[in-house]
């Protein structure tokens, strides 16, 4: 459900910088390892369709792990149940010091939402950073199409900053 593998791909020249987030970012979605969350509370609206997991959200899912203060999921009234969770879900919100890892690559933002059915990924804050390994990205929104793997990280009126380690490149890539 929430499994996102960020890909930010071999060491980039500076001039394939802005190309290589589009071409070597890829956020995968799992639908069928199981995932666990937890949370210092948990309010469930049959009526509105929303589940609030608040403080200390840890989920985990796979090699994938998510931290924020509270994670919102909005489900669609039209099958299934919001408390037991057989409700189709329609998006996720996430807020409060977003935190995202899988293996050696993470990314961070003040907040985010994952859209289910155009499986679109926005994370944004002050200072949105990707990393793996020695390579950093930093912005302040990042947009990913999840089917496609196309990604637009952007400054917000300053400018995006990207630091790469020529010594990270895997081989063969």
């Amino acid at each position: 459900m929430l499994s996102a593998l960020l890909m930010l791909g071999p060491a980039l020249s500076p001039a394939d910088a802005q190309q290589g987030i589009e071409r070597n970012s890829n956020f995968a979605l799992s639908n069928d390892e199981p995932i666990q969350i937890e949370s210092d509370e948990l309010e469930v609206s049959e009526q509105d369709g929303r589940a609030n997991f608040i403080g200390n959200v840890n989920v985990v899912q796979g090699d994938m792990l998510l931290k924020a203060g509270l994670m919102t999921v909005y489900y669609s009234g039209e099958s299934g149940s919001v408390s037991t969770g057989t409700a189709a879900i329609e998006r996720i919100e996430l807020a409060e010091s977003v935190y995202l890892q899988s293996g050696e690559q993470t990314a961070t933002a003040d907040a985010g939402t994952y859209q289910m059915d155009s499986e679109l990924l926005t994370l944004s804050g002050d200072r949105v950073v990707l990393s793996e390994g020695d390579n950093v990205l930093v912005g302040c929104k990042l947009t990913v199409e999840v089917a496609s793997g196309n990604a637009r990280l952007e400054s917000c009126g300053n400018r995006v900053q990207i630091q790469l380690n020529p010594n990270s490149q895997r081989n063969g890539q």
